[in-house]
């Protein structure tokens, strides 16, 4: 099999949690979706930019081993759980980010990830991305055993007390999938749906606000068509002091000689004007009238295309 990495299928967002004999509904899990390819003799491990993850997670390198199909791509989310069983997006970031292959022991240890696989796109030297939902689920548990690091993800015929137990536990939502839904490779439609209880999206920076020669608060947009426009600041969230300076030097390196925004900026203080190209997760608590965040925090910086964060991704 000639590995071409694939842009995986992805929901859409909805606030109505479908219902019927013909949806099931899944945990969404926060982490890096990440696809498997085994050829038979290797495997290989891709994000949906296609950069290749596999010496990021050598705990995934034995699925080779594990299953009895000859070739095989697979689809899911590697999470890093907290003490409460819950998936921490902080801390599969610094696992994704590691690029010192001589602390990759070091973080296995310290940050051991779980594989939660949900789908099967090819089988045996065929794609069966056209056959239905509920047909690859059946083959993937079939051919897929479990172990320390590596789950499959359970379907639920009850939406609402799914998405209720996810909220108690303050996860991150549900995804509602047709049973006979094929899997569309590169695109998304509505037959799989993302239900979220935290609101949050990937937001670019725009600028930077420098407070005693260190970065402390980022100025972030949404491309709409080929405007960039300007969604708010934030400089409270879940970052580390190595975080921050880390994001002081690419203030340096991305520096910009005038505001990319093509929209009204708040007048700040020492603002930094950088190229679009960084971008962060971030959650909030709702919009408001004006097109800015209410309350954003930053949860990490993350390894996206800056063209993909548009203002469409409110409702999606």
């Amino acid at each position: 099999m000639k590995i071409n990495p694939l842009i995986p299928f992805e929901p859409i967002r909805t606030e109505v949690i479908p219902e019927g004999s013909d949806w099931i509904h899944q945990v969404k899990w926060d982490g890096v979706r990440l696809l498997t390819y085994y050829d038979g003799s290797e495997t290989h491990l891709f994000n949906r930019r296609k950069n290749e993850r596999t010496m990021i997670y050598p705990e995934l390198s034995m699925i080779g081993d594990m299953v009895k199909a000859h070739s095989m791509i697979l689809d899911g989310e590697v999470v890093v759980l907290d003490e409460e069983g819950r998936p921490s997006f902080h801390e599969i970031m610094k696992r994704d980010q590691l690029r010192d292959s001589s602390r990759i022991d070091l973080m296995m240890r310290m940050l051991p990830i779980n594989y939660m696989v949900f789908d099967m796109l090819y089988h045996n030297g065929c794609w069966i991305n056209h056959l239905p939902f509920c047909e690859r689920t059946e083959l993937l548990k079939e051919e897929l055993p479990e172990n320390e690091h590596i789950h499959y993800v359970p379907s639920f015929e009850d939406g609402p007390a799914l998405f209720h137990a996810v909220e108690l536990r303050g996860m991150e939502g549900i995804v509602s999938k047709k049973r006979d839904s094929p899997y569309m490779i590169n695109g998304k439609n509505r037959n799989w749906r993302k239900i979220k209880v935290i609101r949050d999206l990937i937001a670019v920076v725009g600028g930077a606000i420098f407070k005693n020669g260190t970065v402390n608060a980022l100025l972030l947009g949404l491309y709409e068509k080929k405007r960039f426009i300007y969604i708010g600041r934030a400089g409270t969230g879940r970052l580390s002091d190595e975080d921050w300076q880390f994001l002081t030097q690419l203030a340096s390196q991305m520096a910009a000689e005038k505001n990319p925004f093509a929209s009204p900026v708040e007048k700040v203080a020492g603002i930094h004007w950088m190229k679009p190209i960084v971008t962060v997760k971030i959650a909030y608590q709702e919009w408001t009238n004006g097109q800015a965040l209410r309350q954003p925090s930053i949860q990490a910086i993350v390894d996206m295309d800056p063209k993909q964060c548009t203002m469409e991704e409110r409702n999606e």
